[in-house]
């Protein structure tokens, strides 16, 4: 499997991370209240634990961490937030997933399809392009962290499903209840996470023109910064190349 995973994502943002590194608290903390809803213990909220593993190796400060976990066990009061995931098209036929955690979803879908409809997309139904994409764990470790076969072993023995080798990064990708499993026994075997989380990577490649592409890239622009968007997700393998002349 290849595609725009959640790696490529958090890459793209590197460039503009003064300015959005309060925002990507933001979006931890709102994805840690949505887990913890579920229960506050990690150890028995599999959901919650990989959300804390994102966070721990995103930089997330503890207090924040906390008061998120207390927010969404009801111990001190906050927004109500859901969890709405969207699908829509995009620029020369591809497919995009939207995550949102929001308190208004008449508010979020106005903001997406106004999003989509001035970047050359249009929303679309429930599961008209989710069977183009797979949920897993996706934990991305440092090519300086050691040679494909010792990383590939020790991930292979800590439960991985496949590791897959990046320009700059190997992403080691687990079935996604077992991220937090996987990133544990490959700190055990020294090998520290880069970042860790649940992703969306597609199974089905779209190949838009290049100046589909570069709509694309303005189009993804949108939507993440938009506050009720947690993450986007497309079958596109965008070159750098088109970033750089956003």
């Amino acid at each position: 499997m290849a595609g725009h995973s959640k790696w490529k994502n958090i890459q793209h943002r590197k460039g503009k991370q003064d300015a959005l590194r309060g925002k990507l608290f933001t979006k931890i903390s709102r994805e840690i209240i949505m887990a913890a809803k579920s229960g506050g213990d990690p150890t028995l909220n599999a959901k919650l634990r990989a959300v804390l593993e994102t966070a721990r190796v995103s930089g997330v400060p503890a207090e924040n961490i906390k008061r998120a976990i207390q927010r969404g066990t009801g111990e001190i009061e906050g927004a109500d937030y859901e969890e709405i995931t969207y699908e829509g098209g995009g620029p020369g036929g591809s497919a995009i997933i939207v995550e949102c955690y929001s308190e208004n979803r008449n508010r979020t879908v106005a903001d997406l399809r106004h999003a989509f409809q001035k970047n050359g997309g249009s929303l679309g139904e429930n599961g008209s392009v989710m069977w183009q994409f797979k949920f897993l764990g996706e934990i991305a470790i440092d090519l300086k962290a050691g040679d494909e076969d010792t990383i590939t072993l020790a991930a292979l023995d800590a439960g991985a499903e496949d590791v897959v080798v990046d320009e700059e990064m190997y992403l080691i990708r687990t079935d996604s209840k077992d991220l937090h499993l996987v990133s544990e026994g490959l700190r055990s075997a020294g090998i520290e996470p880069k970042e860790a989380y649940l992703t969306y990577v597609a199974t089905n490649m779209s190949t838009p023109s290049e100046d589909d592409m570069l709509r694309l890239a303005k189009l993804l622009d949108v939507l993440e910064e938009l506050d009720d968007v947690k993450e986007t997700y497309i079958n596109v393998d965008i070159p750098e190349s088109v970033y750089e002349k956003l």
